[in-house]
């Protein structure tokens, strides 16, 4: 905090940098799209169910009402710049939520009155828990039939662990929601229909409100008094707490993770919204008060951190590309230090230098012109051709490389087939951009039949990403059915060695490995261990045995698929030869693990998908019918308000148009998500 004191780095104090989070449908877009209005950004509020969302820009999210693809935006709220990014609710997008979280100071967590904490509410909560990101929340659609306060904070406790401490309460619900109370000033905020809640008023409380605001305000205190000395003897004492008093020991908790401030209300009817955007400011960190960000220096691989300054060394994590034009537009976060149009560089997880041509501050897909990006901003870069998503920024006289953004595996794969060469050309070449775009896709060409093989995180992805083919680049195509990415793994312990001696070249290349390989846990990552004294052997020899090992381990001896939960030990290398070469070992090595893989009773793991189904009470049987006819297996079942939620485990292979099948089981009435669980044989 030094830094403010100097006044140099004043500015850090206004930024908040936050996320909107939460299930599909909650209700992100519609809350941004609020505070948007509120802080003067727009002028006129756009809706998600006519398509006119300003932070859902791509036509695929106008069509479907979803959030697809993160947007981000700036806007401003008693003196301070929030920078906001709305991320995707989608199971199928949750990258585009991990790769904003990671580079977020804080975030709101939305929730569902009526659904409480969804499935993909709990994903998305775990991945900001991960990054140690503090959170508010915002319990929203109270005027929907079924909206339960009280359950959305219960299920926060049991289903996220998380400590929710309401800071402002509904004041009525459903078709009786008339505002919200805020136990803080203890008021009752009222919102003005005729303004779209743009005018409120903070009122007095009358009887009825009093008696309810004293009860939860009672509930505030105690919470606050658990983590707060200060409160905790004053509220001992039961002497009064002031407001500042309050407030700051909810900040200090809030950034502390020690709880989660909690606000309610309804975005649709413009009600509780102005609370959220005070809170933003009053109690979510500005860059300079979250942990500083650490990084290693590629060249000692020592442990390396730069002060939260402009004054300090550069450095920016990129956490998306996008290529909506056709060109490259690189989205990052500048952790410290300060860059410019024009400035050179260095890409360190790559080893490349580049210069910036444009500098942009976001607006969805607009584009507002700057010449300088400074410590705590998230900006959009032109002109970096080479950058990927987590790559790190940097100065090549001061070099860092900040934290990765974590990997995720496709499980569902499509075949596709251009029209003729030329097309097939332009397909490959587009998808490429696509892949730097989105790390969650994966391209490979079947050498024998010319198909491009495509592989993504589910149905809507794979779909989504040939409707953009179609319409942004005019790709004639034709696509297979999606296709079961699977793994493969073993049973047993079995042991192989090979003997290689060839003439290849006009050379004779020899080499001898005895190998063994045993099963582990089946989700984790395969082990090579050298169980012998490899000293005496060259380091090249080593190497090639290691290469070999883990380029067989990339293909099966079932259906080629990766293999997973492999202990690879080598027992012995025979001893060395004049001959001896690297070829020789790498493929007696190869020959040894295809050997052994064989006699270890390879067995095929398959996606295994968690299904969770919230269904009227009178479709129940039918919905346990249809997962058992999917090969499903039920793991609960349990009552969420008027209706039963069944969850599920059960083979991806088998749910393709499964939500046609469902719809028509149930007239249409039951809604499901569905999520990638593991690789496994589900028993």
């Amino acid at each position: 905090m030094e830094n403010i004191a100097k006044g140099e780095d004043k500015y850090l104090t206004s930024i908040r940098n936050i996320g909107i989070i939460a299930h599909i449908d909650a209700g992100k877009t519609t809350l941004t799209e609020r505070i948007l209005y509120y802080t003067k950004k727009i002028h006129r509020m756009g809706e998600v169910h006519e398509g006119t969302a300003t932070m859902d820009y791509l036509p695929e999210e106008q069509e479907r009402g979803i959030t697809i693809t993160s947007a981000c935006t700036t806007c401003f709220w008693k003196n301070k710049q929030i920078n906001i990014i709305d991320t995707p609710g989608h199971v199928d997008f949750t990258i585009e939520v991990e790769r904003a979280l990671r580079v977020l100071d804080g975030a709101i967590g939305v929730f569902c009155a009526v659904g409480g904490v969804e499935p993909q509410s709990e994903t998305v909560w775990k991945q900001s828990e991960k990054y140690r990101v503090p959170k508010l929340a915002f319990v929203n659609k109270m005027d929907r039939i079924g909206a339960n306060f009280e359950n959305v904070l219960e299920e926060m406790k049991k289903k996220l662990g998380a400590n929710p401490v309401p800071v402002v309460i509904p004041w009525g619900k459903e078709d009786q929601l008339k505002g919200v109370i805020d136990l803080i000033e203890m008021k009752f905020i009222w919102f003005d229909p005729e303004t779209e809640g743009e005018r409120f008023e903070k009122r007095d409380l009358i009887e009825g409100q009093k008696q309810e605001a004293e009860k939860w305000r009672e509930r505030l205190i105690e919470s606050i008094s658990e983590i707060d000395e200060t409160i905790l003897e004053k509220y001992l004492a039961e002497e009064e707490i002031d407001t500042l008093e309050l407030k700051k020991a909810i900040r200090e908790g809030t950034i502390g993770l020690k709880i989660v401030p909690v606000f309610a209300g309804s975005a649709l009817k413009n009600i509780g919204v102005q609370p959220v955007l005070d809170a933003i400011c009053d109690y979510l960190p500005s860059p300079l008060e979250v942990k500083q960000i650490e990084g290693i220096d590629p060249d000692s691989n020592k442990k390396k951190i730069f002060p939260i300054s402009s004054k300090a060394p550069f450095s920016a994590l990129v956490f998306k590309i996008s290529m909506e034009t056709g060109r490259q537009l690189s989205l990052f976060r500048v952790y410290s230090g300060k860059i410019q149009v024009g400035d050179s560089i260095y890409i360190s997880t790559q080893g490349k230098e580049e210069r910036i041509a444009r500098l942009f501050r976001l607006h969805a897909d607009r584009k507002e012109r700057i010449n300088e990006a400074k410590t705590g901003e998230i900006v959009g870069a032109a002109g970096l051709k080479l950058v990927r998503t987590g790559d790190t920024l940097c100065k090549k006289e001061n070099k860092i490389i900040l934290e990765k953004i974590s990997d995720y595996k496709s499980v569902i794969s499509i075949a596709l087939e251009p029209k003729n060469t030329q097309e097939g050309e332009k397909l490959i070449e587009v998808l490429q951009k696509f892949l730097k775009e989105d790390p969650t896709l994966f391209m490979e060409i079947d050498e024998d039949t010319g198909q491009i093989i495509l592989s993504g995180m589910g149905e809507l992805h794979l779909e989504v990403v040939q409707q953009r083919l179609k319409r942004e680049y005019n790709l004639d195509f034709r696509a297979g059915n999606p296709q079961v990415v699977y793994r493969e793994t073993i049973s047993k312990s079995a042991t192989a060695s090979s003997e290689f001696y060839k003439e290849l070249a006009e050379k004779m290349h020899y080499g001898f490995v005895e190998l063994k390989v045993e099963p582990i846990d089946r989700h984790q990552d395969n082990k090579i261990i050298f169980e012998i004294d490899t000293e005496s052997f060259p380091e090249k020899f080593v190497l090639a045995i290691e290469t070999a090992i883990k380029d067989g381990l990339l293909s099966g001896v079932l259906k080629g698929s990766p293999v997973q939960g492999v202990r690879v030990s080598i027992l012995s290398l025979g001893e060395l030869r004049q001959d001896s070469s690297e070829i020789g070992y790498h493929m007696a090595a190869s020959i040894a693990l295809k050997e052994a893989l064989t006699k270890a009773n390879p067995i095929l793991l398959e996606p295994i998908m968690f299904v969770e189904i919230y269904v009227p009470e009178e479709f129940v049987g039918d919905v346990i019918s249809l997962i058992g006819m999917k090969g499903g297996k039920i793991e609960n079942m349990f009552e969420r308000g008027q209706a039963k939620t069944i969850q599920a485990l059960a083979p991806l292979r088998k749910l393709f148009g499964f939500s046609t099948h469902l719809r028509s089981v149930t007239q249409g009435r039951a809604n499901f998500i569905m999520k990638f669980e593991k690789f496994d044989v589900l028993d």
